[in-house]
């Protein structure tokens, strides 16, 4: 009875839900960690080993950012949302 393979995406309420649930509780590390999973499409190896300084420059956070992935060895160029950045700042 499980799903094996690729799951569905997640429709856009549940992830409107799941960002609500996520500022109600005040778990701003989870918020910021999902709103970048969603933004860039990392895995979780490449979202845990990042580092704030790799997509702020000083007080600012940047609008674009590069990461090189872990298993590929490849660069990922992603859009950093305004939520997103509005999360990070905090």
């Amino acid at each position: 009875g499980r799903l094996v393979g690729q799951k569905p995406p997640l429709k856009l309420q549940q992830i409107w839900a799941i960002r609500i649930r996520l500022q109600l509780d005040g778990r701003l590390r989870e918020l910021v960690l999902f709103d970048l999973a969603i933004d860039s499409k990392l895995r979780a190896c490449d979202l845990v080993r990042l580092r704030v300084g790799e997509i702020s420059n000083g007080s600012a956070v940047a609008s674009r950012a590069t990461i090189m992935q872990r298993k590929t060895k490849r660069p990922v160029q992603f859009e950093i949302t305004e939520q997103t950045r509005l999360a990070v700042s905090n």
